[in-house]
């Protein structure tokens, strides 16, 4: 028996040796990765400076290094008045941007129900020849992207103000009202968006039923709720009713054309 005990003691000792050898393990790869992470800022730090007019005036190399900020949790868009802030000012881009693209959603919500295509956004603000300058630039530019639209759409939603940014079949979508769309009226959107099953940007309650498969009540659930919101509009001819997206419909006829 006091063979087992000695056993006994020298397994528990022998734990806690390798529990102590876990710890030391863990935190000098704590101490490693935080290292790493360090100089990966740096690095970062030095991209930037070194590429600062490509990334303020540049759209497509601005949103890849915004991806390359992302996994080092670097974010230079809240940073208006840190290092990230004051040497590329594109916290303020985005800001004035989001400002900009509120006033767009806002002005078209009488017409669209508080739904509008990214790339119609885009071409309002470019009709308009809406330009932005960096604090630091002598000149203003008008070289932003669909992808920052969405950037500062992100800015927006932060602020718990309805915005948020939604994929419909093809194209990218800005919501600007606080209601849900909940998954059957996506499902009419990304239909309407699909012309390989009628007109660009309309359906029908019977084309919701046929190529969803729901019964007609539910189809007309959705479509009435829709139109309650505003976000489609309603053509009754002869009988029949058809259901229109302004959102899609007025920009697919015109891309169309």
């Amino acid at each position: 028996m006091a063979h087992r005990r000695r056993g006994v003691g020298v397994g528990r000792a022998g734990a806690a040796v390798y529990a102590k050898k876990a710890e030391e393990l863990r935190t000098t790869s704590l101490a490693s990765a935080m290292e790493t992470v360090e100089k990966l800022e740096v690095k970062l730090a030095e991209f930037a400076k070194t590429h600062k007019h490509a990334i303020q005036h540049d759209p497509a190399f601005r949103a890849k290094f915004l991806d390359m900020c992302a996994p080092l949790g670097v974010d230079p868009l809240s940073a208006e008045k840190g290092f990230w802030g004051s040497m590329l000012g594109i916290g303020e881009f985005y800001y004035e941007l989001s400002v900009k693209v509120a006033e767009v959603c806002l002005a078209s919500r009488s017409r669209n129900g508080g739904i509008i295509r990214v790339s119609e956004v885009k071409d309002i603000l470019t009709q308009r020849g809406t330009k932005f300058q960096f604090a630091d630039s002598n000149s203003k530019s008008s070289a932003y992207s669909e992808d920052d639209i969405i950037t500062s759409v992100k800015k927006l939603s932060k602020l718990g103000s309805g915005f948020r940014t939604i994929k419909v079949g093809r194209v990218v979508m800005i919501v600007s009202v606080p209601e849900e769309l909940d998954d059957d009226h996506m499902q009419v959107m990304n239909l309407a968006e699909d012309d390989s099953h009628g007109a660009y940007g309309m359906v029908t309650s019977e084309d919701v039923s046929r190529v969803l498969g729901w019964d007609a009540d539910r189809s007309k659930r959705a479509l009435e709720l829709l139109l309650g919101k505003g976000m489609v509009w309603l053509d009754a001819h002869r009988g029949s009713e058809s259901y229109f997206f302004p959102s899609l419909w007025k920009q697919g006829s015109a891309a169309r054309q």
